[in-house]
């Protein structure tokens, strides 16, 4: 199952829990329904009053639990996945943190995420939950938040973590999280009216015996009470249907992930074999039990979010013999295991990756279109580690400049500023003309500093700083894509490359913000993309050719791909790569097949002549990143480049 069929996989499991939550509310109605019939004598009143009074309950009951799903999920969704971490006692990981265990965690999140494509989400670890487990949550990648126990922290080695974290993140990747969050909503308005339940019996019972309405009242308050803790059991039977089968697609995903078995194993061996185990202490341990990695309490397996923790090793270790945790326990009870000993054994440090390939001069192209596609979401045996390399080689104070928010903006401007000498002068006069000189004198800085930076670096350098440029105060980031669309606009002349990464930029801390795209969140069929996808693949084929023949045969070769049957002239764009400003949002809403056509279109436009530069592969990440189709890097060339070294007059 690849990416593209995950999403749609989705999609079906949503769909699902719709039917289900449906049904749970009819139910919880009917017994709320059943209840006024008794409670208001309705037995002999008229027809027309029992149809009356029995509509009008149903529809305050059904109102009151759409209400109640309602404001949870948009109080969710506003919050993003930092808000739950916090509910449950989370605390972020600072940015200058030199706790070992904490850049252990950072320099793991942070390979992943470049090995997937996907942003390096917020960090957060709940230090007063000695059980192994982790979880992640948000309305979409751009704001989505890991969070981790601090037994996790203790107890796992880096294997281990690795394979926890890559879970997490096949949930982030397959579009779970939003799923997890509309889940919660859905839970909040079905339980819910215990809680009303409970409001109206303390009513009832304070009447008075005199009140003649106060018995009635309580038959109603013991029914809500009875219909919420219906909901609280169908809510336990809905997580579970919906839970279950994603953990196994996450557990493959995570194995994809890291390449290696061992490491998720082992982890669910120690949960296996701790005493802890994955239990969670925190009173709303329930609203989040089918996010987690583990099972967070115990529950009799009709209601578990999760498989078996036996049959979940055995997936990952056929050879598993049960009989091995009781000894891991025996083990365990007198000497509880240390990942960081661990990793010491190994030779390991907490902010160890793997070392720098060689670098390469040219590349051919890596595989056929379909290859390329069966890694969108989906990292190949080699992404990981490349993805560690290229961490290892960007130098130590761009790192941490990248993680701080108080040098964020300065870096981001510098990566944002034109090779091109007449672009970059035209952007340091448009941020000095809106944000003043000394900041278009730090970004001018930073663009020095990055003279001598791999092109390849440049892309990942920007995810790094992704998490440092969301935790600025609201009013910062707005101000911040102001300047982003300046720099971006400022002559016209900037390259595909640099418009894309500031386009991306820009949706990227958007939709941070204001949890969707700036074009919103829209639903296009393949005819009614034409023009777009005409648009998107002339200007990719433009830019990479430079004779016209050539460039109409590689547009050709995408629009085979993508529209076979239509008859598409090429006709590059007079305003150029600019011209995608209108194109994302109809290419963003196509769905999940078509955005698969879509990328293997893309990659043989731009792969037309063979061979894939650095420029080009960075180009087609960004690209596939705007539809939200997170490509993992592909290795390229490394052209030479200039930059400027001092501040013009």
């Amino acid at each position: 199952m690849n990416f593209f069929e995950r999403q749609q996989s989705v999609r079906k499991v949503s769909v699902r829990l719709v039917w289900l939550f449906t049904l749970a509310v009819v139910g919880i109605v009917a017994v709320v329904d059943l209840a006024a019939y008794l409670a208001f004598g309705l037995a002999e009143a008229p027809t027309d009053t029992v149809v009356t009074t029995l509509a009008v309950v149903s529809g305050v009951t059904a109102a009151l639990i759409g209400l109640t799903s309602w404001i949870r999920t948009v109080m969710l969704r506003h919050g993003g996945g930092a808000r739950v971490a916090r509910s449950l006692g989370g605390v972020a990981v600072p940015e200058d943190t030199t706790d070992p265990n904490l850049r252990r965690l950072r320099n793991v999140v942070e390979e992943i995420a470049i090995a997937s494509g996907a942003p390096v989400p917020d960090l957060y670890v709940l230090p007063h939950e000695p059980g192994i487990n982790a979880f992640a949550a948000g309305w979409s990648p751009a704001n989505a938040a890991v969070a981790v126990t601090g037994g996790a922290l203790e107890r796992l080695n880096r294997a281990e973590l690795q394979g926890v974290i890559a879970h997490e993140f096949s949930h982030v990747v397959n579009g779970d999280m939003r799923l997890n969050i509309r889940l919660m909503g859905v839970l909040a308005g079905i339980v819910g009216l215990a809680v009303v339940g409970r409001i109206l019996l303390a009513g009832g019972r304070g009447g008075g015996r005199r009140d003649s309405g106060a018995g009635a009242l309580v038959i109603v308050a013991l029914a809500a009470l009875a219909a919420g803790y219906i909901g609280v059991v169908a809510g336990r039977l809905i997580k579970a249907a919906v839970s279950r089968q994603r953990e196994y697609l996450a557990d493959a995903s995570a194995v994809q992930y890291t390449r290696q078995t061992e490491g998720l194993a082992g982890a669910l061996k120690k949960i296996g074999g701790l005493p802890t185990g994955s239990q969670l202490r925190s009173g709303k341990t329930e609203d989040v039990s089918h996010m987690l990695f583990g099972e967070g309490r115990k529950f009799v397996s009709l209601f578990a979010t999760h498989p078996p923790l036996v049959e979940r090793i055995r997936v990952l270790d056929p050879t598993f013999d049960p009989d091995e945790l009781r000894r891991l326990r025996d083990q365990w009870s007198a000497h509880p295991p240390s990942g960081l000993r661990e990793d010491a054994a190994l030779g390991l440090t907490p902010a160890a990756t793997p070392p720098p390939p060689p670098p390469r001069q040219a590349a051919t192209f890596p595989a056929h279109p379909d290859r390329v596609v069966a890694n969108v979401g989906n990292p190949a045996a080699s992404s990981y580690p490349h993805a560690g390399a290229l961490l290892a080689r960007i130098p130590e104070d761009l790192l941490d400049r990248a993680h701080r928010t108080d040098a964020v903006v300065p870096l981001t401007y510098g990566l944002l500023l034109s090779a091109d000498e007449q672009v970059r002068h035209r952007q340091y006069q448009t941020l000095a003309a809106r944000f003043g000189q000394p900041l278009a004198d730090a970004a001018w800085r930073e663009a020095g500093s990055l003279a001598g930076l791999d092109p390849e670096l440049r892309l990942p350098l920007t995810e790094l700083a992704l998490p440092a440029l969301r935790h600025r105060p609201a009013q910062e980031i707005e101000t911040v894509l102001q300047g982003i669309t300046a720099l971006a606009a400022a002559d016209g002349r900037s390259s595909l490359f640099e418009y894309s990464l500031s386009t991306l930029l820009h949706r990227e801390l958007y939709e941070a913000a204001h949890r969707t795209p700036p074009w919103g969140r829209r639903h296009t069929s393949p005819r009614r993309a034409h023009g777009a996808i005409a648009t998107l693949l002339s200007v990719l084929a433009d830019v990479g050719n430079s004779e016209p023949d050539a460039a109409e045969a590689a547009y050709r070769a995408g629009l085979t791909r993508m529209l076979p049957a239509a008859d598409l002239p090429y006709r590059p764009p007079t305003e150029g790569h600019l011209a995608l400003d209108a194109a994302w949002p109809t290419l963003d809403g196509l769905p999940a097949r078509a955005k698969e056509r879509l990328v293997e279109a893309i990659v043989a436009v731009i792969g037309h002549d063979g061979t894939l530069t650095i420029e080009e592969s960075e180009l087609l990440r960004t690209v596939c990143a705007m539809l939200h189709c997170p490509l993992p890097p592909l290795a390229g060339a490394r052209p030479a480049g200039a930059a400027p070294d001092a501040a013009p007059d």
